[in-house]
């Protein structure tokens, strides 16, 4: 288990007319003092920030992640008054972005937006990791929750979770259920499901979001996914929502029930973002950051833009995340062990 800091989870949810916030090359970021080799003496609360925040983001540029990262640097950059600057650094699994963020001097400066991918899933099949996922940083909030929903072709003769549950058990190996790749939360959560579900059906791997156009075009069938990440297809009418992998229905998607009230008992499968800090971040900084992070969050406009994009949002403390953390740790423990992953 991960070591527990202090902490309250408060829930809170497309900014129009929003310019995004700034993206910059490494040597600009340099050239900005953004990118610090070794620690520095915090300034003062009161007059932070006095320069740009970088806001590093460890997946790619049009991500699930990256949108709702750009929509914090935003709203973060109109209440300080001061550009964030989203740096992006994706590849393997969160963990670059994640190492560069721990190894940042801890003066405020630097921020990460976490997610299920870097702190729950790749430290538990990459090895020698070069930062911990939990003790290297400063848990300052959650902002989002992302359930995974599951979604079939339209022309599918299955409507519901228990017309998919009958139609497989009477068609063992004949659905094709689509993920994103090898250990991907969409890899998992299907995983789980077929587990739970005791159904037979033929795992197909893409690579990231093709699956979903896949799935929307009838080469595969059915996929689990991150609701941001399908929520297009699900407006155009191109995947049908068929269950939701929440322990409650989604406040998004209130007509379509939870996949544990449809036939599988106890499946829960979601994801979730968050911000933290390099773990020597001083107390004064941490609190007002962590005070402008539940300040912007807690607007409507922030709420609005999020659930456009499929995300729930809401704010916790830092002792509500790590808890958090530890839950989805162990959830995503079985479902690894389920797919037969081994330590890279």
């Amino acid at each position: 288990m991960f070591r527990k800091q202090e902490g309250r989870i408060t829930h809170a949810g497309e900014l129009r007319g929003m310019l995004p916030p700034l993206s910059f090359s490494c040597a600009a970021l340099a050239a900005l003092g953004l990118i610090h080799g070794t620690a520095t003496a915090s300034e003062p609360a009161a007059s932070y920030p006095s320069k740009p925040v970088r806001l590093i983001v460890a997946q790619g540029t049009g991500s699930s992640v990256d949108n709702l990262g750009r929509v914090l640097a935003t709203r973060l950059t109109e209440d300080w008054g001061k550009h964030v600057i989203v740096d992006n650094r994706g590849g393997a699994g969160g963990t670059i972005g994640a190492e560069i963020a721990s190894r940042a001097a801890p003066d405020g400066y630097t921020l990460l937006m976490s997610s299920t991918a870097m702190q729950v899933i790749s430290p538990q099949i990459y090895k020698n990791l070069a930062y911990h996922p939990v003790q290297d940083f400063k848990q300052i909030s959650l902002i989002a929750s992302t359930q995974n929903v599951l979604v079939a072709n339209p022309k599918m003769p299955y409507k519901t979770v228990k017309e998919l549950l009958a139609y497989a058990k009477a068609n063992p190996g004949k659905i094709n259920m689509a993920n994103a790749g090898s250990g991907f939360q969409s890899h998992l959560a299907a995983v789980l499901f077929t587990h739970m579900a005791n159904i037979d059906v033929h795992h197909i791997p893409y690579k990231g979001g093709v699956s979903t156009t896949m799935v929307a075009a009838g080469e595969s069938h059915i996929t689990i996914v991150p609701l941001p990440s399908v929520i297009g297809h699900l407006r155009a009418g191109r995947l049908l929502p068929i269950g939701t992998g929440g322990e409650k229905r989604s406040m998004l998607l209130k007509d379509v029930p939870t996949i544990s009230e449809s036939g599988v008992p106890g499946f829960v499968s979601t994801g979730w973002a968050g911000v933290v800090a390099p773990k020597a971040i001083s107390k004064p900084l941490f609190d007002r950051i962590y005070a402008s992070v539940t300040q912007v969050m807690n607007d409507p406009k922030t709420r609005e833009l999020f659930e456009r994009q499929g995300a729930e949002p809401m704010t916790s403390t830092p002792e509500q995340m790590l808890s958090h953390i530890n839950t989805e740790f162990g959830r995503f423990s079985q479902a690894i062990k389920l797919a037969g992953l081994k330590m890279q």
